[in-house]
């Protein structure tokens, strides 16, 4: 892979990283911590919103973010790899 798409690849892999870690942060840390006397209003079969958040919503959205996280980077992976295939190809066909 060349130096700029590596370095692209870098830059989507971190905005990727950063933008699933604070939604893990938002559930976790401000619903689970900070709404939790607003949230505890609602109630969810039998138990308030915010202490289900607390004890199970953040550990349940945590797997789901390394789910989504795998498949993006499987995206992200073919995407490059792809590309970095035809570059070496480009570059194949102007050295002969």
């Amino acid at each position: 892979m060349s130096t700029p798409g590596a370095n692209s690849y870098w830059a989507a892999n971190i905005k990727l990283v950063i933008s699933l870690l604070s939604i893990w942060f938002l559930v976790s840390f401000v619903c689970g911590i900070l709404l939790v006397d607003v949230l505890d209003t609602i109630r969810l079969k039998g138990f308030k919103l915010g202490f289900w958040i607390a004890q199970q919503g953040s550990i349940l959205t945590f797997i789901a973010l390394i789910l989504v996280y795998i498949r993006a980077m499987d995206k992200l992976d073919s995407q490059y790899k792809q590309s970095s295939n035809s570059d070496s190809r480009d570059t194949k066909g102007e050295a002969e």
